[in-house]
């Protein structure tokens, strides 16, 4: 049975530059984001809107870059700011440098900005994401006891496909319990 056409869902709308606008203000209300992923939202709707209303995808691209542009300008987008909340968010969820230079590429930042919010990085910090995904997936010093030693090697390749040496992943794994877990993280202890 067919829908009244009140209730009927209409599709998306032309890609004008007031719905290009409105679009990226409800995005940008809802997510953070450097201005290649917000470039990269705005061109789908500027390519879906050329599909089904014929529209043209060079003017609705020039307006997208009016908007990128205008946001960098005013603040509302800064990729800088955007690149080191992202790291710093992920290095607390137990993120890699690997797995934090690969996030942000794929959100649109530039190569020479990930490698400016990297270089921030140190040891320690590279130390304190392991000992946070260990602590996060329950690995190594976080089982129980009897289970350590048979799953060791599935711990130490959990660690290894997150993009951590097999030197950080054996000296995080070889603390006795979680509280000497912690005291690594913060620096105060070394494992053997």
């Amino acid at each position: 049975m067919a829908q009244p056409p009140s209730s009927r869902h209409r599709g998306p709308k032309p890609a004008t530059a007031a719905y290009l606008e409105n679009a990226a203000l409800h995005y940008l209300e809802r997510f953070a984001s450097s201005s290649g992923n917000l470039r990269r939202v705005l061109m789908r709707k500027v390519e879906r809107s050329a599909r089904l209303h014929g529209t043209d995808v060079a003017s609705g691209a020039r307006l997208v870059d009016e908007i990128i542009a205008r946001y960098l300008r005013s603040g509302l987008l800064d990729d800088r700011a955007y690149a080191a909340q992202k790291a710093a968010s992920l290095r607390r969820r137990g993120a890699s440098r690997y797995a934090i230079r690969g996030k942000l590429a794929v959100k649109g930042v530039g190569g020479d900005l990930i490698d400016a919010t990297l270089e921030a990085e140190t040891a320690a910090s590279e130390l304190a994401a392991a000992c946070a995904l260990v602590r996060r997936r329950r690995l190594g010093p976080c089982r129980p006891p009897g289970a350590r030693a048979g799953l060791r090697q599935k711990d130490l390749a959990a660690l290894a496909r997150a993009g951590f040496s097999l030197d950080l992943a054996r000296r995080v794994l070889g603390v006795g319990d979680e509280a000497a877990l912690a005291a690594l993280e913060r620096g105060e202890a070394e494992s053997g």
